[in-house]
């Protein structure tokens, strides 16, 4: 099954807005554990650098069968939907295999 990353950044006007962050991020995290209780293979997480400070952006990896499939869950991400990130949707081919 084809394999989907979603990569983003939180928008700048947003990134002193802590309260309102947070709020967003903990609805995105109820909606991961949403969709893993429905058995969608599915990982979010943030980037961190050398000495664990985030800002670098976020991942969201998922496992569906078309690129359409994940761009109408991915849509539905309370961070995209409250268009606090710039995002983007891209398939992963795993070449290790080959």
């Amino acid at each position: 099954m084809p394999i989907f990353v979603k990569t983003e950044i939180i928008k700048k006007e947003f990134l002193s807005k802590n309260k309102f962050k947070k709020k967003l991020i903990d609805k995105h995290k109820l909606w991961i554990k949403e969709l893993t209780k429905a058995g969608v293979n599915i990982k979010s997480g943030f980037l961190v650098n050398e000495i664990k400070e985030p800002g670098a952006g976020g991942l969201l990896i998922i496992e569906v069968n078309t690129y359409e499939e994940a761009l109408k869950i991915i849509k539905e991400d309370p961070m995209i939907k409250n268009k606090i990130v710039d995002w983007k949707l891209n398939e992963w081919i795993d070449i290790s295999k080959e």
